[in-house]
């Protein structure tokens, strides 16, 4: 399918344009020559009330078969495209799973069309979730399919360099770019200062000068310019004021893990990278779902709500103090529960459980955001507006900031992709070797002991090799797989992280929370192994897992977050050598764990392996 062709007129003066309203005449925000802010400016006067409204929700959407536009309810989506688009006019939607390439750049250029034909041919900003990750959660992340695969931010961050996070992240903006996303719900800049916390994988560490840097090295490679342009992706930096001290290191996707605590008085602390991203141009803010408990400002305590309903945290804190004039966009579901995949998904409105929907709706907004993330009521934002619970000048302040970032993007202008184009930068080979690379390097060795005098790693001569998580294609560079440990010259076992399995409400399955120790079977089978060949073990590290028992027995001690087996094998063989960095401490005990303070980085008693901890070879 060809690259759609654009529509345009010529001006009496010779100017040629896109004819946006459809009435043959070039207005004012039709007219590239205008700065963005005067094109916003004018198009805001020419707006109706429901298409100021439908600009308020970032709601999800789903791509059809083959590449076409879904119609009728999808798996997570709630509404149709054309319902979406063309009834509800909204045009900000995070996009879920993703096609080929071709497929995907094809339905990219179907939705622009679509939305061309609204009153005012308000382009549609689509986002996403980060999607270079090798862990598939609907909720947070999805697997890079055709894209290049990269480890996750954890992993980046234990390479210990903000312009190896530049070269992903201006990697990642090209194959976005390619399929029409233009919006990034990332990056998540949180401190991992609690070690229990469930979405630490997807954070760059708990130092908040180390992630102040690389937060500025990733908006800077999405967005290219602080004013964005045609070739940018602008980014939503999240969770602001930071949401990793969770209390017990509960996840406030859900119920039990509403609150978030600050027995250390470090508040301040998890605040430097966001004031960092807001140096660096970030276009957008998301807050966390967590609700603030005993909490103080300026010696004034503040609201036990979640942040995205909480007016000291965004109009005081971020607006007023801190001058923040982008996009704030709630995180996802904040209005309206729901069910998906049988599983019931309440509304995160914590603290605000007993307001009724529309009053949940109006106290977000007066709270400062400008879009609902996750929603499509736009019935009720129009009730609070025709009620007055909502002024329109207050509908306008949203609107302005909404419509600026879409013509700063140049999507008023093109929106539209070429699938050819797609099809070569997608999973490009030098972006899929520089993946690669990362993946390898960024593992940490934490042990590596000597067998008869010599370091365990690198397997440099070809060896009889027991492996567990290694496709026996790619174990076989390191010698001949054998099926009985007894019969090996090492043992390479890769182990998941440990979690305690939920899956009572949706989204609970991925997120992997509680208990950060293997279990006891595990180590007493890997003990064994130990016994009779030296053990190498590979733990993925999304969460710093308590490694004690290994110490005791395994020859050489590795970690990931997010390596794939060509990756690991390249380390083992000495192809590439480790240079990866602890972005935490590795706790002793659970009891160390239970005895440290959430909001306080690297806080465990006699800490098993220092930040910064890793070995290289040679």
């Amino acid at each position: 399918m060809p690259v759609p062709q654009l529509k345009t007129l010529t001006a009496e003066d010779g100017t040629v344009f896109r004819d946006l309203d459809h009435d043959q005449r070039m207005a004012p925000f039709e007219d590239a020559r205008l700065t963005p802010a005067e094109r916003a400016e004018d198009l805001l006067g020419r707006l109706s009330p429901a298409e100021k409204v439908g600009l308020f929700f970032h709601d999800i959407i789903e791509v059809g078969p083959q590449g076409t536009l879904m119609e009728g309810d999808g798996a997570v989506a709630r509404s149709s495209t054309r319902r979406l688009v063309l009834d509800k006019l909204i045009n900000h939607v995070n996009v879920h799973a993703l096609p080929s390439p071709r497929e995907s750049a094809e339905w990219s250029n179907a939705l622009q069309e679509l939305a061309a034909t609204t009153p005012h041919s308000i382009p549609v900003t689509v986002s996403t979730d980060p999607r270079h990750s090798f862990v598939e959660n609907s909720g947070a992340a999805f697997a890079a399919g055709a894209m290049s695969a990269w480890p996750e931010p954890l992993g980046l961050a234990a390479l210990d360099d903000p312009e190896r996070v530049r070269e992903f992240a201006e990697i990642a903006r090209q194959e976005y770019v390619a399929v029409g996303i233009r919006s990034s719900l990332h990056p998540q800049i949180d401190l991992g200062t609690e070690p229990r916390w469930g979405r630490q994988f997807h954070t760059f560490g708990n130092d908040s000068s180390f992630v102040a840097e690389v937060a500025a090295a990733y908006i800077e490679g999405f967005q290219l310019d602080r004013g964005l342009g045609p070739t940018s992706v602008a980014t939503m930096a999240k969770h602001f004021p930071g949401g990793g001290p969770q209390l017990d290191g509960e996840d406030a996707h859900f119920p039990y893990g509403r609150e978030q605590v600050y027995p250390g008085g470090r508040f301040d602390d998890h605040l430097v990278p966001f004031r960092r991203a807001l140096e660096a141009g970030t276009s957008a803010l998301m807050p966390y779902y967590g609700m603030p408990i005993g909490l103080e400002l300026d010696g004034e305590a503040v609201e036990e709500v979640g942040f995205g309903f909480n007016r000291q945290i965004l109009t005081g804190l971020l607006r007023e103090q801190l001058g923040f004039d982008g996009v704030i966009c709630t995180d996802w579901g904040l209005v309206t529960g729901t069910t998906v995949f049988g599983r019931p998904l309440p509304a995160r409105a914590w603290g605000v459980e007993h307001l009724d929907e529309l009053d949940r709706l109006v106290k977000i907004i007066d709270a400062g955001a400008d879009q609902l993330g996750g929603e499509a009521r736009t019935e009720l934002l129009q009730q609070a507006v025709d009620q007055g619970l909502i002024s329109p000048e207050r509908v306008d302040a949203s609107v302005r900031r909404l419509l600026l970032v879409k013509f700063q993007l140049g999507l008023f202008d093109n929106p539209f992709v070429d699938p050819d184009v797609a099809t070569e930068v997608i999973g490009r080979e030098d972006f899929v070797r520089a993946g690669l690379r990362a993946q390898a390097e960024s593992m940490v060795l934490l042990h590596n002991g000597t067998v008869d005098g010599v370091p365990t790693l690198p397997v440099t001569t070809p060896l009889a090799v027991y492996v567990e998580g290694v496709p026996a294609e790619e174990a076989a560079r390191l010698g001949e797989v054998v099926t009985d440990p007894a019969e090996a010259d090492v043992a390479v076992v890769r182990l998941p992280a440990p979690f305690d399995p939920r899956d009572d409400l949706f989204l609970e399955g991925f997120f992997h929370q509680g208990s950060l120790e293997y279990r006891p079977g595990l180590v007493a089978r890997l003990r064994a192994i130990a016994a009779v060949a030296p053990l190498v073990i590979d733990a993925n590290l999304e969460r710093p897992a308590i490694l004690t028992p290994f110490t005791e027995f395994a020859a050489a001690i590795l970690t990931d977050v997010g390596a794939s087996p060509a990756a690991l094998v390249d380390v083992l063989s000495g192809t590439v050598a480790p240079q990866g960095r602890l972005p935490f401490e590795i706790p002793r005990s659970t009891a160390a764990v239970r005895a440290s303070q959430s909001d306080v980085a690297d806080d465990s008693q006699d800490p098993l392996f220092p930040h910064g901890a890793g070995l290289t070879y040679g």
